[in-house]
C-alpha cells in the first residue's frame, strides 16, 4: 500500500493506493504563510489520516508520493520554486520523511496527474500519451513508452509555456505568446468577455449578467442556444488549443492526447471540433499514425493515483 498526496495552494488531499484502487481519501487545509516545516507536518498528519481512514496501520505504508505545484527536482525531492508559497529549494521529501519515517518521493503535480491517467484512467490503453490540464493555465504531462518523461533536472514537459504567437500576450513566466495565454480556461473567458463587449445583444449576456460574471461554461451554454458570438469565442479557443496540440503531436506523436480540467467535462462538444482542427494539420497522416483526443477519466483523483504510482515505481 502506497500513500499518494496531491498538494495544492489551499488544501492537500491524500489517499491509499492498493490493488489499483484508492481508499481513505482525506483532505486538510494548507496555508501559504506556513513554513515548509509546518506544511510537511500537515502532510505527514494527512498521510496518517488517510491510512487510518483506509483501515490500515501506518506501518503497512510502503512509501509516500507527493504531487506538488512548481518546479520540482524529483531526483532529490526538492521543490526548486513554487511562487504561490514563496518556496525556493525546499527539501520537501526529506521534511516529510523526517515526520513519517517513510521514503517520500516528489514530482510536479501535472506530471503525476498524467501518470495517473496513463496508468489507471483514460490513457491506460496507450503506451504514449500527453495530458493537458486546462485551467487558469495549462499543465502538461508526457508519457513515453509507458514511462513519465520529466526532462533534465525534472524541468521538462512545461507544455503551457511553449510559444504559439511570437511577440504575443505577456505570460506570467515572462515570455510572450505562450500556449496557455491563448488556450487555457482563462483565455476562453477572455474571449467570452470580448464578445460580450462587442455585442450587447449576444445571448452570452443571458448566462453572464456582466462580463466579470462570465466563466468557462458561459460560452458552451450560449453556443447551445445558437449564439454567434459564443461560437466565435469558442472557435478562437479551439484554434489556439488545436495549434498547440498539433505541435506536440508532431514532436512526440502520442497515441492519445488527454484533456483534463473543467472544460473537459464538455465532452464531445469540445473534442469533436478539436479533432476536426488537429487531425488534418498533422505532419504525418493520422491514417498512418492515429491520435485519439479524449477526456480525462479520473477527475480530481488523477493526482492521487499518479503520486502513489510515482512512489511505487521508485520503490520497486
Amino acid at each position: 500500500m502506497i500513500v499518494g498526496i496531491d498538494l495544492g495552494g489551499m488544501s492537500a488531499k491524500a489517499a491509499c493506493l492498493h490493488g489499483g484502487a484508492l481508499s481513505g481519501k482525506s483532505r486538510m487545509k494548507t496555508d501559504a504563510a506556513a513554513s515548509p516545516e509546518a506544511t510537511a507536518h500537515i502532510l505527514a498528519e494527512l498521510a496518517r489520516e488517510a491510512v487510518r481512514a483506509a483501515g490500515y496501520d501506518f506501518s503497512e505504508a510502503e512509501g509516500i508520493g507527493i504531487g506538488s505545484p512548481g518546479v520540482i527536482d524529483s531526483e532529490r525531492g526538492v521543490v526548486v520554486n513554487w511562487s504561490n508559497f514563496g518556496w525556493s529549494n525546499v527539501p520537501l521529501a526529506q521534511l516529510v520523511s523526517r515526520e513519517t519515517g517513510k521514503q517520500v518521493f516528489v514530482s510536479n503535480d501535472a506530471n503525476v496527474a498524467a501518470l495517473g491517467e496513463a496508468e489507471f484512467g483514460a490513457g491506460k490503453n496507450y503506451r504514449n500519451s500527453i495530458m493537458l490540464t486546462i485551467g487558469t493555465g495549462i499543465g502538461g504531462g508526457i508519457i513515453l513508452d509507458g514511462k513519465l518523461f520529466e526532462g533534465g533536472k525534472s524541468a521538462g514537459a512545461e507544455l503551457g509555456h511553449t510559444v504559439i504567437v511570437q511577440g504575443g500576450e505577456l505570460c506570467t513566466c515572462g515570455r510572450r505568446g505562450c500556449f496557455e495565454r491563448y488556450a487555457s480556461a482563462s483565455a476562453l473567458v477572455r474571449y467570452t468577455r470580448e464578445e460580450m463587449a462587442e455585442n450587447k445583444k449576444s445571448l452570452l449576456w443571458r448566462f453572464a449578467k456582466t462580463p466579470d460574471a462570465a466563466d468557462g461554461s458561459t460560452v458552451f451554454r450560449a453556443m447551445k442556444e445558437g449564439d454567434g458570438g459564443a461560437r466565435r469565442a469558442f472557435e478562437r479557443f479551439i484554434a489556439a488549443l488545436g495549434e498547440g496540440i498539433a505541435n506536440f503531436a508532431n514532436i512526440f506523436r502520442p497515441q492519445a492526447v488527454i484533456l483534463g480540467g473543467g472544460v473537459s467535462a464538455e465532452g464531445e462538444t469540445l473534442l469533436a471540433p478539436l479533432r476536426a482542427y488537429v487531425l488534418p494539420r498533422l505532419y504525418v497522416s493520422a491514417d498512418y499514425a492515429p491520435i485519439d483526443l479524449v477526456a480525462a477519466a479520473l477527475g480530481n483523483d488523477a493526482g492521487l493515483f499518479g503520486a502513489a504510482k510515482y512512489a511505487a515505481d521508485r520503490l520497486s
